[in-house]
């Protein structure tokens, strides 16, 4: 056992946040911790490692037990490199070998007892170098630094001169080279990219000791965790399984709890009706029995409603204004710092109603990307065209335009002010603002608030194509759903850059993975990409370099390339289809403009009185008027038909 935690209580200022928890946790138990933002996640990791204490309640941990804690914001405060950082986790090993170097120059100006001794001394040592890996240890370094999306490039790189995501990285790989009986882990996600998590997730996986982590990544706790945690309402109930397997059952019994509480409501109806009845006979006998059945009435214990789920709420998004079908077009673009090359050549297009995910290992430059199209950086080569009528709307964590002094109501009301007050409040309701948290400072916002007020603000806007980054960093797990149920309603298009596995599965019909400086492109969501992959990546790069020379490769990857090039040149013939599909849905848009502009000029003609006094020619305008009137309706027909499609 590592902790056993018993009637756990917690308040700040009058304000309950944990009351009377119970848990415990055991050697190897992988355990996730779930609730909403504000539920008491982190209050209850800063109680188990002694940073904050419980008002009542006991925690105890196990003799000799060892933690390891990261908490959601570090400030490294350090003159090493990322290297000679990450590297004092390891320092006991370190000096344990330095120990063993010196006793092998000592023992050679050594004899008798003294050389016994020193002997005795470095066999222990060299045992105990070796149980702990030690000679591994070099290698174990890289390895954690590498899984965190270091590149060795960047292993000489000052820590002083790190941004916060990379800082919580570094204390990241110091955390997990300790190697604690218990890691405790605040949002370990939120700074690392796809292939990060991944491997974050195998580390954590195969980790010896117990883990218990804070995380709104539902795929990243579905891969690892054997125990959920959950805090709702202060209350703290414990799952076994996964984070699927806790959806499940939470599910369960809050259906059964619903249907109880229901059963219950329509019993107390029905008795409440017998009483009204027996009552109005006015008689002792029935009076009587009334009392009577008042009194047991009185006594039932009634059951709470529970609480309901936020997440099927029923928002939807409209643009105010329809873009062209073309929404934006990238042709030959590239961009480099220096030597640093993002991404050249890049061609690709986006279309209206599409929800295109960006994806890639950090520092690939898909933020970079973003910035172009949204004009805030120069390309190097290349253009970002938009289409006729796009209205960008840009979401972008690191500047949001929020005015902190307002109340979040004030916030939308003053960038909005045609909304009435009806709207304002049930789209911040959409998004968990409700009650008396529409008067709140923005001031007073936790990170994940503010993120969730600016969506709000960005899809109250009169944009017809989102561009967002990261929307879904400190979100829980309810404002994610009810951010996927949003955009797969909204009926303008959407291009992101997102970390979030599930989000991206959920929402993406078109994948962009910007991996080797080019862009692989994957119509479908992330199990499509999962699947192809290995063998569109590999085709994607041959194509990309058809001069350059490749080395012999084994029959398994021949096939896997063969398959990919095929899978390729699918991808390439769908695309060459859609496009010629658009074009001709274009062209038929088009043809019935102008056949409602011609149409609209012969009404204008018809209202002249030299028109309508002239039989002949009213006629001849008539007949003009009925053959617009069939050509549009086969123009509109096979407009329909082409949608259809």
């Amino acid at each position: 056992m590592i902790f056993s935690c018993s009637n756990l209580s917690k308040s700040f200022s009058a304000v309950p946040i944990l009351a009377s928890g119970s848990f415990r946790i055991d050697d190897k138990d992988k355990t996730a911790i779930v609730g909403i933002n504000g539920a008491g996640k982190s209050t209850l990791l800063k109680l188990l490692v002694g940073e904050l204490t419980p008002d009542s309640g006991e925690i105890v941990l196990s003799r000799g037990k060892t933690l390891g804690y990261l908490a959601q914001h570090q400030d490294l405060a350090s003159d090493r490199t990322i290297y000679e950082e990450i590297r004092t986790a390891k320092e006991p090993l370190f000096e344990m070998e330095r120990q063993i170097r010196q006793l092998e120059q000592d023992m050679k100006s050594a004899s008798g007892d003294k050389l016994a001794a020193m002997m005795e001394t470095y066999d222990r040592l060299n045992q105990d170098f070796e149980r702990q890996n030690g000679y591994a240890c070099e290698s174990e370094i890289v390895g954690v630094l590498k899984g965190l999306g270091f590149a060795e490039s960047e292993f000489d790189s000052p820590c002083a001169t790190l941004s916060g995501g990379q800082k919580t990285r570094v204390s990241l790989g110091k955390l997990l080279l300790t190697r604690p009986d218990c890691i405790l882990l605040d949002e370990p996600t939120n700074h690392l990219d796809i292939a990060s998590i991944a491997w974050l997730e195998g580390f954590l996986s195969s980790y010896p000791g117990a883990v218990i982590v804070v995380a709104h990544d539902r795929y990243f706790l579905d891969r690892f965790v054997d125990h959920v945690i959950e805090i709702e309402n202060t209350h703290l109930s414990v799952f076994t399984g996964n984070y699927t397997a806790y959806a499940a059952k939470k599910k369960m019994l809050r259906d059964a709890a619903m249907k109880q509480y229901l059963n219950q409501q329509q019993e107390i109806k029905h008795q409440e009706e017998v009483i009204a009845r027996l009552k109005s006979f006015n008689r002792e006998k029935s009076i009587k029995r009334a009392e009577s059945r008042e009194k047991m009435l009185g006594k039932t214990e009634r059951v709470d409603r529970p609480q309901e789920l936020n997440d099927s709420m029923s928002f939807t998004l409209e643009p105010h204004v329809v873009s062209g079908n073309d929404v934006l077009t990238i042709e030959n673009l590239s961009k480099s710092f220096g030597e640093n090359v993002l991404f050249t050549h890049a061609n690709f297009e986006i279309h209206r109603g599409e929800r295109v995910a960006i994806i890639g290992n950090n520092g690939t430059g898909k933020t970079t990307l973003l910035k172009i199209i949204n004009g805030l950086l120069d390309a190097d080569e290349g253009a970002c065209t938009l289409g006729a009528k796009v209205a960008i709307g840009y979401y972008d964590q690191e500047q949001q335009l929020l005015t902190e002094e307002n109340t979040l109501f004030e916030e939308i009301q003053n960038a909005y002010p045609y909304l009435n007050n009806t709207k304002i409040r049930s789209t911040l309701a959409a998004f968990l603002f409700t009650g008396d948290d529409v008067f709140k400072k923005v001031s007073a916002l936790s990170g994940g608030e503010r993120g969730r007020l600016s969506l709000v603000k960005l899809i109250l806007s009169p944009c017809n194509f989102l561009i967002l980054d990261e929307p879904t960093n400190h979100l829980d797990m309810v404002s994610k759903e009810i951010l996927e149920q949003a955009l797969n309603r909204y009926t303008g298009t959407v291009l992101y850059v997102s970390h979030d596995r599930y989000f991206v599965n959920q929402t993406a019909t078109r994948i962009l993975e910007l991996t080797d400086r080019i862009f692989v492109e994957y119509i479908g969501n992330y199990d499509y990409y999962l699947e192809k992959r290995d063998a569109l990546t590999a085709a994607a790069l041959r194509l990309a370099a058809p001069g350059t020379k490749k080395p012999s490769a084994s029959p398994s990857a021949v096939e896997a390339t063969t398959a990919g090039a095929a899978d390729w040149k699918s991808q390439k013939e769908e695309q060459a289809r859609r496009r010629k599909r658009e074009n001709d849905i274009r062209k038929a848009e088009d043809a019935i403009a102008a056949l409602e502009e011609r149409e609209k000029e012969i009404d204008a003609l018809l209202e002249q009185e030299e028109i309508y006094t002239n039989v002949g020619k009213l006629m001849e305008l008539n007949h003009k008027k009925e053959t617009i009137q069939e050509e549009m309706t086969e123009w509109m027909e096979r407009w329909e038909a082409l949608l259809e499609e």
